[in-house]
C-alpha cells in the first residue's frame, strides 16, 4: 500500500472525529506512514492502465526513499508537536499534506506527481490560514495565487512535454523549451528570488504547529523535483549561490523570528540547489543529506520559536528578552537546532554541509565554495548570535502568559536528539543516499576551518553588536512588489468592470429602445440580441 494512504485516510477521520481522536490521528498516522515507507522495497507498485496511459501512483528508489523518510519522519514529529491542536481543520491539512508530500516524492508518473504537488498548494494554503489571523488570511490567499502560478506552469510544461512525444514517467528533462516552464513551476515551489517572498510572506503568519510542517515540505519537495528532473543544470549552481547570500543578508536585518527562519529556509535550500547544478554523485549525495538534515533543524527551529510564540504571544525581537530563564528547555533545545543550521561539528548541519562544500571543491568550483561560506557565516551570526541574545538574553520584556505544552517539548527533545545522533554518527544517513558515500567529515583540517570560522564570526559580532541591537524594523522585499502589483490589478480590474458595466448599459438601452419600448422585456430581449449580432459578427469575421 502507498504510504500515503494512512494520512489520507486520517484526514477523512480527523474531519468528523472529535478533539480527542484527531490528537491521535494525527501521531498514528504519520507513524504508520513511516513504518511503510521503511519496510517497502524499491520497485514499482499499484501500476494503472487509464486511457492509454501507464499511471505508476508508487516507484520507489533511493532518491524517492531518502526523501519520504525524512518527510513521513517529520509529519510524526510535527504530530506530537501539535498534541495540544484541537482545530480539526489543522489536522486535516497537516495529514493532507503529509500525504501529498510523500505522494510527490514516490510518483512515477507526471500525471500523479502534478496531482500531489496541487493537493499539497491547497493543504498548504490552509496551514497558513490556520494562523487565525487577518495577516494569516490576506498571507494565505497571496501563498495561494502563487502556488497556483506555479502549478500553471508545471502543467503548460508537462502538456508540451507530452505533445511532444515525451514519456509520462517522471525523469530528467532539459532545462529548453517545455523544461523551462516545468523548472519555472520548481523554482517557485524552491523559492528561487526573486520568486520567493510568498515564503517569508505567508510562513510566519501560521501557527505555530503549523510553521513546522510548512518549513519541511513545499521547499524540499521542489528539491526532489529538481534534483529528480534537472541535475547538473549548470545554470543551477549560481541561482543557488544567490540563494544562500539573498537569505542571510535579509536574515540579518529582520526582527521577527519567524520571518528570519524564512529567509533562511531560502538561504539552505540555495545550498540543495547548487548541488543540484554540479550534478554530480557526490553533489547529489550531499543534496539529499543536506535536505534531510535541514528537514530536522528547520523543524527544531520552527518548533522553538513557535513554543515562544505560543508562551508569550510575540515574535519581533524588539519584543523579546529575556526568556533563558523561564523557557530554559526551550533556549537549549533551539541552540541545538541554531548551531546545527550553523554547521558546527557534532551536529548533523556539520556533515550535510560539508558534503557540498566538499563537492564544489572536487568540481573545482572555488567561486561556489566561497560564497557557500560567506552565508554560513551570515547563518551563525543571525540565528545562533542575534536571536538567542536577543530573545533569551537581557531582561525581561514579555511574561511568559501559557505554559509550553508537554508535547511540544517532547516533539523538541526528539528532533534535537535526531540532530546529534546523526552529526555524531552519520553512517545510517549516508546509507539512505543514493550513491555509495566514502566520505568523511571528521577530518582534523575540516573541524579546525569550521571553529576557526565559527569563533571569527562570534568575534565580529562583539564587535559590531550594537549594529544589530533591538530595533523595531520593517524589512522591504518582493513580497511588498506582489501586493502592489495585486492592488495595482484590482485597481484596473474594477475600472475595467466599471467600464464595461456603463457601455454594457449604453448598448442594452440603444437595442431596447430599438427592439421595444416596453421597460419590462428590456433586460431579456436587450441580452438576446446582444448575443446574436456578437454570434453574427464572429461568423462574419470567421468566413469573410
Amino acid at each position: 500500500m502507498h504510504p500515503a494512504l494512512p494520512y489520507l485516510t486520517g484526514a477523512l477521520l480527523v474531519a468528523v472525529a472529535p478533539a480527542p481522536v484527531r490528537r491521535v490521528v494525527g501521531v498514528a498516522a504519520p507513524a504508520l506512514g513511516l513504518a511503510m515507507v521503511l519496510m517497502t522495497p524499491d520497485g514499482s507498485y499499484g501500476e494503472i492502465p487509464l486511457m492509454g496511459q501507464l499511471i505508476v501512483p508508487m516507484r520507489v528508489d533511493a532518491l524517492a526513499r531518502s526523501f519520504a523518510i525524512v518527510f513521513a519522519l517529520i509529519g510524526l514529529l510535527g504530530g506530537i508537536y501539535a498534541a495540544h491542536v484541537e482545530r480539526g481543520r489543522f489536522h486535516v491539512a497537516a495529514l493532507v499534506a503529509g500525504g501529498a508530500a510523500l505522494g510527490i516524492v514516490l510518483a512515477g508518473d507526471w500525471i500523479t506527481f502534478y496531482a500531489a504537488w496541487e493537493m499539497l498548494a491547497v493543504a498548504s494554503f490552509v496551514l497558513v490560514i490556520d494562523g487565525g489571523t487577518r495577516g494569516a488570511s490576506a498571507a494565505s490567499v497571496r501563498y495561494l495565487l502563487m502556488h497556483l502560478l506555479g502549478g500553471s506552469l508545471l502543467l503548460a510544461g508537462l502538456a508540451w512535454v507530452r505533445v511532444a512525444g515525451g514519456t509520462l514517467v517522471v525523469g530528467p528533462l532539459d532545462a529548453g523549451g517545455a523544461g523551462m516552464l516545468v523548472l519555472s513551476g520548481f523554482a517557485i515551489n524552491a523559492a528561487i528570488p526573486p520568486l520567493h517572498a510568498w515564503l517569508t510572506d505567508a510562513y510566519p503568519e501560521s501557527s505555530p504547529a503549523a510553521g513546522v510542517l510548512l518549513s519541511a515540505f513545499a521547499t524540499k519537495s521542489a528539491v526532489y523535483a529538481l534534483a529528480r528532473v534537472f541535475p547538473g543544470t549548470d545554470v543551477l549552481v549560481w541561482v543557488g549561490c544567490v540563494m544562500a547570500l539573498w537569505g542571510v543578508v535579509f536574515a540579518v536585518l529582520e526582527d521577527d523570528m519567524r520571518r528570519l527562519l524564512g529567509y533562511h529556509i531560502v538561504s539552505q535550500v540555495g545550498y540543495m540547489v547548487a548541488g543540484i547544478g554540479l550534478g554530480t554523485p557526490f553533489a547529489i549525495n550531499g543534496v539529499v543529506a543536506h535536505a534531510f538534515c535541514h528537514i530536522l533543524y528547520k523543524g527544531l527551529l520552527f518548533m522553538a520559536t513557535g513554543s515562544i510564540l505560543h508562551a508569550t504571544a510575540r515574535r519581533r525581537l524588539s519584543a523579546l528578552g529575556g526568556l533563558a530563564q523561564p523557557l530554559p528547555l526551550v533556549f537549549a533545545l533551539y541552540m541545538v537546532g541554531a548551531l546545527s543550521i550553523s554547521g558546527a561539528p557534532l551536529l548533523n548541519g556539520f556533515v550535510s554541509k560539508s558534503m557540498i562544500l566538499s563537492a564544489a571543491d572536487e568540481a573545482g568550483v572555488g567561486a561556489m565554495v566561497w560564497m557557500l561560506t560567506i552565508a554560513s557565516v551570515g547563518t551563525f551570526l543571525s540565528v545562533a548570535l542575534k536571536l538567542p541574545v536577543l530573545v533569551f538574553g537581557g531582561r525581561a520584556r514579555v511574561g511568559v502568559a501559557h505554559p509550553v505544552p508537554t508535547g511540544m517539548l517532547i516533539a523538541m527533545a526528539l528532533t534535537a536528539l535526531l540532530c546529534v545522533v546523526i552529526g555524531v554518527m552519520p553512517g545510517p544517513l549516508y546509507r539512505l543516499l543514493p550513491f555509495p558515500v566514502s566520505y568523511e567529515p571528521y577530518t582534523a583540517a575540516h573541524v579546525g576551518e569550521m571553529v576557526e570560522l565559527l569563533a571569527g564570526t562570534a568575534i565580529a559580532y562583539v564587535v559590531v553588536r550594537t549594529l544589530l541591537a533591538r530595533k523595531a524594523t520593517a524589512t522591504i522585499d518582493f513580497d511588498r512588489a506582489y501586493r502592489w502589483v495585486g492592488r495595482g490589478v484590482r485597481r484596473w480590474s474594477s475600472a475595467v468592470e466599471q467600464a464595461a458595466a456603463t457601455l454594457e448599459h449604453a448598448a442594452f438601452g440603444l437595442v431596447t429602445m430599438t427592439v421595444s419600448r416596453r421597460r419590462a422585456f428590456a433586460g431579456p430581449v436587450g441580452y438576446a440580441v446582444l448575443a446574436a449580432v456578437a454570434c453574427l459578427g464572429m461568423l462574419l469575421v470567421v468566413f469573410r
